[in-house]
């Protein structure tokens, strides 16, 4: 075997563990967004399960600290997501481009938001 075919099949392996880390962060940042909607779960499954309960607020305020828990759940996971991504390059994997990042977590924050006025305004006293 020659030298440059050691060297291609070097970068080939190079290439392909970038690949695999690359798919490994996009895992972890889908595994932050879970844990984000399970906050937003736990948040509004407290306010339905104790909003019968007097006070009325405590319940609320419980609930808004879950969702707002969540909404900086999502945004840290896309800090992170695009911090790293930005440092790494797909190779034979086709990745998911931060803009998606942006605006999967970006969307995800804005819903959880209306969640907390909704359960402020709209939710009968």
């Amino acid at each position: 075997m020659s030298p440059s075919d050691r060297t291609d099949l070097a970068q080939d392996r190079t290439n392909l563990a970038e690949d695999r880390t690359v798919l490994a962060h996009e895992r972890s940042f889908a595994g932050w967004v879970r844990t984000g909607l399970a906050a937003v779960g736990v948040g509004l499954g407290f306010n339905a399960l104790f909003n019968a309960a007097a006070p009325d607020w405590a319940a609320k305020a419980i609930a808004t600290v879950f969702l707002v828990i969540a909404i900086f759940i999502f945004f840290s996971a896309e800090r992170r997501a695009r911090r790293i991504m930005s440092h790494l390059e797909a190779h034979k994997v086709t990745a998911l481009r931060p803009v998606r990042i942006r605006l999967i977590s970006w969307a995800l924050a804005s819903a959880t938001a209306a969640l907390v006025l909704a359960i402020w305004a709209l939710v009968p006293q």
